[in-house]
């Protein structure tokens, strides 16, 4: 629970009304920090009902309990422009967005951390599992749980400031922590997926911005074997949302592993793409918190709850790549690319 050789100071503690936040904030207190609890809010489809405010109640709750400040950072039109917008973009384009990595990198680490340290915070905090140590990013401890995949995109020079206070533990612990001091959400469950879809599925959300468009799921003959509601709704890998006329229950799922827009067809197989040998990906919009060596062999992931492969990272003409050098999960376009020297993350960039 050592946040490291910190100067404490005043800190604001990004509040989402969960317990991963909850307990972060009792910990910096508890270390002698000045604690503000800051719940930040995002934008919600308004043709939902949406439970922010009982997340900024729960927040508030635990502010009380610890006796801390409470704030309410309303960041909705930042959310829309800069996760929400993108991520109907990338869709529409046929690419795969990440909105974790974008809300990371612009709301609770671009817009928040700005407005805090205007505040006159030292320090941001949230309840993310991950390290920093000498103002590299790392892998958190609990390796079922670390969060370092979505925060590559942060800037090298706002680590000094921003603490993790959960990167040293298991959730396991974290909760003991929470029913300890009878936290007044220790008993909430943890929050899953995007946090403006809430309960709502990917399809529906995204058939609110998208017409609906039947067309034939297609294998990789090209014989129909089911259908689909628009291509734009699928994004390649995807394993579900789509109807096959399966002859057994025991069948193995489908992979999406081609689409085509014009003709409205996506193409389903049994196994997920592969990289071939000695295969490039382009990188954009590249963020190293550590140079990579060129000389090399990292790991990296294109998907956060993937087993990292070996790759090396070279610089042609200003063009950043990376090339696995053993087969691994194709990376598609619009994935973060994140690479790893063991349980340091040096950063990553967008598969182009």
């Amino acid at each position: 629970m050592k946040i490291g050789k910190r100067q404490k100071g005043k800190i604001f503690v990004g509040l989402s009304g969960g317990v991963d936040s909850s307990v972060a904030a009792l910990l910096l207190k508890k270390q002698g920090f000045d604690v503000t609890g800051v719940y930040i809010k995002g934008w919600y489809p308004d043709w939902k009902e949406c439970s922010w405010k009982e997340n900024r109640r729960d927040a508030m709750r635990v502010s009380a309990q610890l006796n801390i400040p409470f704030k309410t950072l309303d960041l909705s039109e930042e959310y829309k422009r800069d996760v929400v917008d993108y991520f109907l973009s990338e869709y529409k384009n046929g690419r795969t967005p990440n909105p974790d990595v974008m809300c990371n990198k612009h709301i609770k680490f671009g817009s928040f951390y700005d407005w805090a340290i205007e505040q006159g915070a030292n320090y941001v905090a949230t309840g993310h599992y991950a390290r920093i140590h000498n103002n590299i990013l790392e892998r958190g401890t609990d390796k079922s749980k670390d969060q370092s995949y979505f925060l590559w995109a942060l800037e090298k020079e706002k680590l000094k400031n921003i603490i993790f206070p959960l990167g040293e533990l298991h959730k396991s612990r974290v909760r003991q922590i929470a029913y300890k001091y009878n936290l007044a959400t220790s008993n909430k469950k943890d929050s899953q997926g995007i946090c403006f879809l809430e309960d709502v599925s990917m399809e529906e959300f995204l058939k609110h911005y998208f017409p609906e468009k039947i067309g034939p799921v297609l294998d990789e003959k090209g014989v129909k074997i089911g259908t689909h509601n628009g291509v734009v709704l699928f994004t390649l890998g995807q394993r579900h949302g789509f109807q096959t006329y399966k002859t057994s229950s025991e069948e193995k799922p489908y992979f999406v592993v081609a689409k085509d827009f014009e003709k409205n067809t996506i193409t389903v197989s049994h196994a997920r793409l592969k990289t071939k040998n000695k295969e490039f990906f382009i990188l954009q919009d590249v963020n190293w918190i550590l140079s990579p060596d060129t000389e090399k062999i990292y790991t990296a992931q294109s998907r956060y709850r993937q087993k990292p492969s070996k790759c090396s990272i070279t610089r042609e003409n200003n063009i950043w790549k990376a090339q696995y050098v053993e087969q691994a999960e194709y990376p598609v376009a619009g994935q973060s690319l994140v690479v790893y020297d063991q349980d340091q993350c040096l950063g990553g960039g967008i598969v182009s």
